[in-house]
């Protein structure tokens, strides 16, 4: 099976593949990063924005490269909430006979960052600045940064990709989505 993941950002190439291949273990895998747009700002600022932006991403990868099972498209986004800013991301996957999607858990992001992100930063600028890091949204990302590495970018978004598998693995519960 060919998957389209819209990115090529390697934690989402990763762990999506890993996704895939738990939810179908008797599946052989072929995965493709490509480099689309999200049609929304750099920084989605509210859930609906980054729900787009996942939405966006795999539609573009699915009108740009056709020949595929599946296509993915993966957006982080932020919501401010008072001072205080939570960041999560949003998963999208088409088929051509249906589509699912799931949201990342959500957690709140220190107030160094935050103002930074008020200044018009996006989140990956600002943790490099506020950690001492370079390219930290190709690599640990943000959770994996405050968590010491125990939940890293790749394992905050593998859970959301299984269950935005789920219509695909309950076809029958889900034949009218």
């Amino acid at each position: 099976m060919k998957i389209v993941i819209a990115s090529k950002n390697p934690v989402k190439i990763e762990s999506t593949l890993a996704a895939f291949q738990k939810v179908f273990p008797n599946q052989a895998f072929e995965i493709k990063g490509v480099s689309v747009p999200s049609e929304v700002n750099d920084q989605p600022m509210s859930d609906e924005e980054t729900q787009l932006g996942a939405y966006h991403r795999t539609m573009n990868a699915l009108s740009n490269y056709p020949f595929a099972d599946y296509w993915v498209g993966i957006e982080g986004g932020i919501i401010k909430r008072g001072s205080q800013m939570e960041t999560f991301a949003w998963v999208y996957i088409m088929s051509e006979e249906m589509s699912g999607r799931a949201r990342t858990a959500g957690f709140f992001l220190p107030p160094k960052v935050v103002e930074l992100i008020n200044e018009g930063m996006e989140l990956g600028e600002a943790d490099d600045i506020v950690f001492g890091t370079s390219n930290s949204k190709q690599k640990m990302g943000a959770a994996g940064l405050l968590t010491g590495n125990i939940i890293h970018r790749r394992i905050l978004y593998e859970p959301a990709i299984v269950l935005a598998l789920i219509p695909f693995k309950n076809k029958d519960l889900y034949s009218e989505l």
